[in-house]
């Protein structure tokens, strides 16, 4: 398994989301983003102390770090490892007394640590190949082509247009920084090339 590491790029959230968030991770050594959509609490935990306010009380990820301190649990990194329908897993590889132990976590909570500690993030190669997005170069399209004949309304889409037109879609998207309607189209684009 091959490890990429990644750092945090931002929080976004949408009118459309209920409360729920996308903190957006993207690649040290290369182009693509990773859009995970997170909880309104844990992604107020990240960024608490990625703008390095603290809290007056000590909130839940806080008190891990604290209990950690007393016992000498060292974070050594954070792996998003899995995914699973639309959902990632994560681990906290930690180590105590020269004991390494892995403990499964959701992303959001492995972040919010990992911030604490300040702990490399790291996500499989498997699943930013799944899940990552990499802002592409916009293809002209041809006046002749399905996709504008769509546009047009002249003609329907067929399933190679819909992924073109997806695409540029999920281009838009994160060139206007909607990181929220990215992922979601991202997750479209997958389901499409599944099933074909």
């Amino acid at each position: 398994m091959r490890k990429l590491q990644v750092d945090i790029l931002g929080l976004s959230t949408s009118p459309h989301t209920n409360g729920a968030y996308a903190i957006i991770l993207y690649e040290l050594e290369g182009k693509r983003k990773l859009p995970i959509i997170i909880g309104g609490f844990e992604a107020q935990a990240i960024a608490l102390k990625l703008e390095n306010i603290k809290p007056p009380r000590p909130f839940t990820h806080d008190l891990f770090k604290n209990i950690a301190d007393a016992f000498h649990l060292h974070v050594n990194e954070i792996i998003i490892d899995e995914l699973h329908n639309e959902t990632f897993y994560a681990k906290v590889i930690c180590e105590v007394n020269g004991e390494v132990h892995e403990i499964d976590a959701r992303p959001s909570d492995a972040i919010a640590i990992a911030v604490r500690f300040n702990a490399p993030l790291f996500v499989t190669e498997e699943i930013m190949n799944e899940a990552g997005i990499k802002e592409e170069q916009k293809e002209e399209v041809d006046e002749e082509t399905p996709v504008e004949a769509e546009r047009t309304g002249t003609a329907k889409l067929t399933p190679d247009a819909q992924l073109i037109q997806l695409q540029s879609d999920l281009n838009d998207a994160i060139s206007n920084e909607n990181y929220e309607e990215a992922a979601r189209l991202r997750d479209e684009i997958s389901r499409m090339k599944r099933s074909s």
